[in-house]
């Protein structure tokens, strides 16, 4: 329970800081994210396929 709490409040003060800052700036933090979740997806992939064979 408590770490629901947690994770809602610190998605809130996450969204509102998103709200008070430019465009740009979130555009290019969420394009960053975006890059970092399809390099981190890709790595597991290759990780999984390679304990795999061996």
């Amino acid at each position: 329970m408590f770490v629901l709490v947690a994770a809602l409040l610190l998605l809130g003060v996450l969204m509102g800081s998103v709200a008070h800052v430019p465009a740009p700036v979130s555009l290019v933090a969420a394009a960053l994210i975006g890059v970092w979740l399809l390099v981190f997806a890709a790595r597991e992939r290759h990780s999984r396929r390679t304990t795999r064979r061996s």
